[in-house]
């Protein structure tokens, strides 16, 4: 197996998806931050310096239930909150936000199950409560921030979007995490994630793009990211993340 070759088309992955737009969150950069249930915890913690920091003016946290939920909720009883219930995403980190921060946010969205009603439910929520957005900061996991920007961009084009991924996690020669944030998914599950966009953000017939099915906004995909992840899938160590139909409506 050549791990060097793995590593590198992993990385490439992870260099495309993991988008941020700016080296550092500064304050006052936005009307709204977002954090998105999709995130590992890191992004929490990513969110909790951001509000300590005066980053924006409104804070909201967008997840109901979806596919990496259960993870979640794992990962948080076994470390920080020590009991597992039925939260929602954006409870739980606002539980873990108020436990080991002592901050909240402003604002809950909670029926959200997928990248698409995260995206127009955060603005139905943002209309409805009569909060300005026009400049937005959007805090996603690594593997999900490319397409989320490209949601907001469908659903919101008027808006200036400043994409802050939640970590950007890459892998050494060797397969491994250099310095895993909190909350990181195994490589295995990482990497299907990662191929998993690769399809989602390619704009074709098959993919979510205008030519598509619509979903998000369209996405220039680099020839040297489709190149990685045939590499990846090529190897049969790696395989995408299929659609879990249960949170697709």
């Amino acid at each position: 197996m050549d791990l060097v070759g793995l590593a590198g088309s992993i990385n490439t992955l992870v260099d495309f998806c993991a988008r941020r737009d700016v080296p550092a969150l500064e304050p006052a950069s936005a009307d709204v931050a977002i954090l998105f249930g999709g995130s590992i915890v890191a992004g929490a913690d990513i969110f909790a310096a951001a509000i300590r920091a005066g980053v924006a003016d409104c804070y909201l946290i967008v997840g109901g239930e979806g596919h990496t939920t259960d993870a979640l909720r794992r990962f948080l009883a076994e470390s920080i909150l020590g009991e597992t219930r039925p939260e929602t995403e954006a409870a739980l980190f606002d539980r873990y936000l108020r436990r080991r921060y002592a901050v909240r946010a402003d604002l809950l969205e909670q029926e959200s199950t997928n990248c698409g009603s995260n995206v127009t439910n955060a603005l139905a929520l943002l209309r409805a409560e009569g909060v300005p957005h026009d400049r937005l900061v959007l805090v996603q996991d690594a593997t999900m921030q490319q397409r989320m920007d490209a949601g907001f961009r469908l659903h919101a084009p008027s808006a200036e979007i400043i994409n802050y991924a939640a970590h950007r996690t890459f892998v050494t020669e060797t397969l491994e995490f250099a310095d895993p944030p909190a909350g990181m998914w195994p490589l295995d599950r990482y990497v299907s994630l990662l191929l998993g966009e690769v399809p989602r953000l390619t704009d074709d017939a098959d993919g979510y793009g205008p030519a598509g099915r619509g979903f998000i906004a369209h996405v220039d995909v680099p020839a040297e990211v489709h190149r990685a992840a045939n590499h990846l899938k090529e190897s049969a160590y790696f395989a995408p993340r299929e659609a879990d139909h249960r949170w697709a409506s």
